[in-house]
């Protein structure tokens, strides 16, 4: 195994609202997919296990969400290391567009 992409995206939302809104986007994942593909995800606690198999390959990662960041750690397989930094990508774009407060306001707390 190489070594994992872990990412840490900060957000405003408090920790109940990021779990549910990165729950409610886990299910667009299939679309990213390539057919065949399948990935299964359970949560304990504030940590979400995510496993994706494709083309032969399994990556599993992990989403521990806190109260102001969320931090994705990645374990790609030696066949897909290349791909590290697209992937890495990829995640900061795509995780911090699902994390931004969109509310327009100002948080108390």
């Amino acid at each position: 195994m190489g070594s994992p992409i872990s990412v840490d995206l900060p957000h405003k939302l408090g920790a109940a609202e990021a779990r549910r809104r990165i729950q409610n986007g886990i299910g667009g994942l299939d679309r990213h997919l390539p057919a065949g593909a399948r990935a299964e995800h359970h949560w304990s606690g504030e940590r979400m296990n995510l496993k994706v198999v494709a083309l032969g390959q399994e990556v599993s990662a992990t989403i521990d969400v806190e109260e102001t960041y969320v931090r994705v750690q990645v374990q790609l397989p030696p066949f897909l290391s290349f791909f590290g930094s697209t992937i890495e990508g990829l995640l900061r774009r795509h995780g911090t567009e699902l994390l931004e407060d969109r509310s327009g306001g100002r948080r108390s707390g």
